[in-house]
């Protein structure tokens, strides 16, 4: 018999893996006094010819305390703070508008960690894709109303995720597989977080389950980001000023804090009652608050 040890994701992913092998997985919960399960104490796999038990130590300093809905809600939060900059709703200082902005883009690395989680464990990824396609066009309208950039919303960004999600588990010729997924995220240059949401999905899909590498990517993508907007910000030739590099760095903050959350405070948990509502307000909110923010624009706050 092997011991392994292991924490939360890397526990999720190796069940995963035995499951997609064919294995048969036993689960051992620990439970409190009113025989409540509130924890996974290990997994017992075998494949006809050994048993391993795969045992999960707890942390006394356990920060794993949010739940998905609670950071998604937040994720909408940050969103508008964004969105309510971005369309000049009302006046803002530089200042205060590059606050709002920043926190922003806490987002959108928060929907692709789930989206990643979401394609392994959805139970029909054919519904999950639809759902996708059917808000990507139902918002594409607010969108364009909200921000006029002539480009597709985030969730077509979102779409194009998950089809690439969908190529690299199906695809089995490598070379076939990179083919497609390069002209997905190319063609993610016509929507919002054009490029980055889509490397960081393939990152943390292929290093699903090893928080080390998880967090790698999260700061590879601050690191990208950061350089990407320090080049627009830069409008003359030669070296950047210190208040440019400062105002760019800062723009990495909502992506280091997305992969704080879901690395460390996310417990793998969804809300115990509404999930269903849950579920589908976060899909209705961001086309209806696009909508909201154009009227408030243009009919109210003029």
């Amino acid at each position: 018999m092997a011991y392994f040890c292991v924490k939360d994701r890397e526990y999720l992913s190796l069940k995963l893996a035995y499951i997609r092998e064919g294995r048969i997985c036993k689960e051992k919960y620990v439970k409190d006094t009113e025989n409540k399960r509130i924890g996974i104490k290990g997994i017992e796999i075998t494949d006809g010819s050994e048993w391993r038990e795969c045992s999960m130590k707890t942390d006394s300093m356990n920060l794993k305390v949010i739940n998905r809905d609670v950071i998604k809600y937040i994720a909408m939060f940050t969103m508008l703070l964004n969105h309510i900059a971005h369309i000049r709703l009302f006046p803002l200082s530089p200042v205060w508008y590059e606050v709002f902005e920043d926190i922003g883009y806490f987002t959108a690395p928060v929907m692709c960690f789930f989206l990643v989680e979401g394609f392994q464990y959805t139970r029909s990824r054919k519904r999950y894709g639809l759902r996708l396609l059917l808000f990507a066009v139902i918002s594409q309208i607010p969108y364009e109303l909200a921000f006029r950039y002539g480009s597709m919303n985030m969730i077509f960004t979102l779409l194009l995720c998950f089809l690439i999600l969908v190529a690299m588990e199906q695809i089995a010729s490598t070379a076939v597989c990179t083919v497609v997924c390069t002209i997905l995220v190319l063609v993610s240059g016509i929507s919002d977080w054009a490029f980055v949401a889509p490397i960081l999905t393939i990152l943390l899909y292929q290093s699903a389950g090893n928080r080390k590498k998880m967090a790698l990517s999260y700061g590879f993508v601050c690191f990208v980001f950061v350089l990407f907007n320090m080049g627009s910000k830069i409008t003359e030739p030669g070296n950047p000023t210190p208040e440019i590099i400062l105002s760019s760095a800062a723009t990495g903050i909502g992506i280091l804090a997305a992969g704080f959350t879901v690395l460390v405070l996310y417990n793998g948990r969804r809300i115990e009652y509404g999930k269903n509502v849950s579920k589908w307000f976060f899909y209705i909110f961001y086309p209806a608050h696009l909508l909201i923010l154009y009227l408030l624009k243009t009919f109210v706050l003029i």
